[in-house]
């Protein structure tokens, strides 16, 4: 499967920031520097984008997703030795809530940086 232009080059700034810092630093450390490389290519982005969450039509609650890019893309940030179901179930429910059709689950926290690609299974069977 290819990447899309977008999510291949958000993946590159990230590694430029792993590259740089590895591993071993806070998650909001990594954001700092994933705000600053996105800055840096030019990708249009909203750090801590409020969403509301619905359960039978009513507002339970808001989540907020570490990154909103170009309105197309949700981005989580995670900074953990390895990434767990727990942090993809999270992902994927940040796509679900945000109505995008795919988000990515970075993880600065491993020796090599950690990237997984995920998709709204809701959008998917729309298609």
């Amino acid at each position: 499967m290819t990447k899309d232009e977008l999510t291949y080059s958000v993946i590159g700034c990230a590694m430029k920031g792993h590259n740089t810092l590895g591993n071993g630093f806070q998650e909001v450390i990594y954001q700092r520097c994933l705000a600053i490389e996105l800055r840096n290519a030019n990708i249009n982005f909203e750090r801590e984008v409020d969403q509301k969450i619905y359960y039978q039509g009513l507002d339970v609650g808001t989540r907020r997703a570490d990154f909103v890019i170009e309105n197309k893309l949700v981005v989580e940030i995670k900074a953990v030795v390895n990434l767990e179901d727990v942090h993809l179930a999270q992902a994927k429910n940040y796509v679900v809530a945000y109505h995008f059709e795919k988000g990515l689950l970075i993880n600065f926290g491993a020796v090599s940086l950690q990237y997984k690609l995920v998709f709204n299974q809701h959008k998917h069977s729309e298609n």
